[in-house]
């Protein structure tokens, strides 16, 4: 190799791994929208053969891969300069543009074309939907020009529940649009406890986070305000008569920590309970999605 062939050959991006690409797919985030989309199909008033039950859940966890992928692909830039994600395969340099867009897209058809094909049109439009949204609306378009980027782009991680309630009855139900509320709501204040310890990453990328934007203090207090409007929302599943109090009665503890969380957020001036409420905002979802398998009422699944 010729003395200047070896300075590019390093600039090269290596071959990537296996690793790599499941990095591409963010498998933790993926677990997440997974699992609320199993509990809408499981929710939903009819029954499937469990192997399209499985090809439905595979084609979301495919398409939010796919979400991931296409998400690194953009966000290569920024994500360089942040130290939560300068490890990833692009800014790393393990893995070339190209081949992280081109793996987003084919899994992003493939899902949508699978789910048409064996399950219905409503789902695969819904799940092409959810794809856009996430790609389109919130990372290309909302996530670098404003502070509302996780407001409204948070409905792209809403959408799983609804896709798994169509994929078992071709259409979206008032229980479905519910558990969507519930995400949708719950986004903000996740996000931006994230956010607040990590505010410097997001001031260096340009992004306008809202602790960047409106401060710390608005900060906390939208994330106040968030929380107790969980509260009829979380309840929402046993109003509507799917769930039982069994839930019901989960929610209301699970979502007065969630508040108890904030107001310690709101009056510390350190990062110690900013981190605690991200980590308990995502075992918050999780445990009110698990509690709606448990406590399902059959009788009340009126579609």
């Amino acid at each position: 190799m010729s003395p200047l062939a070896a300075p590019i050959a390093r600039a090269l991006p290596q071959e990537p791994a296996l690793g790599d690409y499941v990095a591409l797919l963010k498998p933790r985030v993926m677990s997440l929208v997974v699992f609320t989309g199993f509990v809408g199909l499981y929710l939903a008033p009819a029954h499937l053969h469990p192997v399209l039950q499985a090809t439905a859940i595979l084609c979301i966890a495919v398409a939010a891969g796919a979400c991931g992928a296409i998400n690194m692909w953009y966000d290569r830039d920024i994500d360089a300069l942040m130290a939560r994600t300068r490890a990833r395969p692009l800014p790393a340099g393990r893995m070339a543009p190209g081949d992280a867009l081109g793996f987003g897209v084919v899994l992003a058809g493939a899902s949508v074309m699978v789910m048409a094909l064996a399950l219905n049109w409503a789902a695969a439009s819904l799940l092409a939907l959810t794809i856009a949204f996430y790609v389109f609306v919130y990372t290309i378009w909302l996530k670098r020009r404003t502070p509302q980027n996780i407001v409204i782009g948070g409905a792209a991680g809403a959408l799983p529940p609804l896709v798994g309630w169509a994929a078992a009855t071709g259409s979206v139900g008032l229980p479905a649009l519910a558990l969507f509320a519930l995400i949708f709501f719950w986004t903000p204040p996740h996000f931006w406890a994230l956010s607040l310890y990590r505010a410097g990453d997001y001031e260096r990328a340009g992004v306008p986070m809202l602790p960047v934007v409106a401060g710390a203090t608005e900060t906390k207090r939208q994330m106040l305000i968030y929380t107790l409007v969980l509260w009829p929302l979380a309840l929402a599943p046993t109003w509507l008569g799917i769930e039982g109090w069994l839930y019901g009665g989960a929610a209301i503890v699970l979502s007065a920590i969630f508040t108890a969380l904030a107001l310690c957020v709101l009056r510390e001036t350190g990062e110690r309970w900013a981190k605690r409420m991200f980590g308990f905002s995502i075992l918050y979802l999780f445990l009110l999605f698990a509690l709606m398998l448990v406590d399902r009422v059959p009788t009340g699944l009126a579609g």
